[in-house]
C-alpha cells in the first residue's frame, strides 16, 4: 500500500509543481500588457509586486511539492512535512483565486481549471500527509 500512496503522491506532486510554476514562470516575468492581453484582467487592479508576490509564491509551492519528497527519501523524515505544507499554501492559493475570479465574474472560464489544481494539489498534500503513519 506504501507504494501506490507514494506513487498517487508523486504524481499528483509532480504534476501540481509543473502546473505552478508554468503559472509563476508567466506571471513573474510577463509584463503588465502582455498578462492583460492573455486574459488575466486581474492584473489590471492588483499591484505588479502582488502579481510578482503570488508568482514566487507559487515557485516556492512547487519547489517544495518537489524537493521536500525527495530529501524524505533520501532520509531526512522530517522534510516531508515541507510537501504537506507547499500543497496547503498551494491550495490555500487556489481557493484565493477562485475567489477573486467568482468575485469578477470571471468564474466562468477560470472554475474548472482552478478547481482542478485545488484538487491536485491538496491530494498531494494529503497524500504526503498520510506517508508516514504507514
Amino acid at each position: 500500500m506504501d507504494i501506490i500512496i507514494t506513487v498517487l503522491a508523486a504524481a499528483a506532486s509532480i504534476f501540481g509543481a509543473f502546473s505552478f510554476y508554468k503559472a509563476g514562470k508567466f506571471k513573474a516575468f510577463s509584463s503588465k500588457e502582455t498578462l492583460l492581453g492573455a486574459g488575466f484582467g486581474w492584473v489590471e487592479t492588483t499591484p505588479m509586486g502582488t502579481v510578482r508576490l503570488i508568482a514566487w509564491l507559487e515557485f516556492a509551492g512547487a519547489a517544495g511539492l518537489v524537493l521536500a519528497p525527495i530529501a524524505y527519501f533520501l532520509g531526512f523524515t522530517w522534510a516531508i512535512w515541507f510537501a504537506v505544507a507547499a500543497g496547503a499554501g498551494l491550495a490555500l492559493t487556489m481557493v484565493g483565486a477562485i475567489w477573486l475570479h467568482a468575485k469578477r465574474g470571471e468564474s466562468k472560464y477560470t472554475l474548472k481549471m482552478n478547481l482542478q489544481l485545488l484538487i491536485v494539489v491538496a491530494v498531494a498534500a494529503g497524500l504526503w500527509a498520510v506517508l508516514p503513519t504507514l
